[in-house]
């Protein structure tokens, strides 16, 4: 029976801010760290992306 359970599709991590966390096992926090900071990682990217897009434009303008 544990091979069938396996073969089932794991449910996605999600994280919501502000979750009860008494209920995760130190592997499922470790899961949702890991998956906050790529999620940081990405955030910062496209903040920097349009920080330059933005000063491009303003230099154009400003010219």
């Amino acid at each position: 029976m544990a091979m069938e359970d396996d073969d089932r599709p794991r449910k996605k991590v999600t994280h919501e801010i502000g979750q009860d966390l008494s209920l995760l096992s130190v592997e499922e926090l470790t899961e949702r760290v890991a998956l906050l900071k790529t999620e940081i990682a990405r955030l910062e990217e496209a903040a920097t992306k349009k920080r330059a897009s933005r000063d491009a434009a303003n230099s154009f303008f400003k010219s």
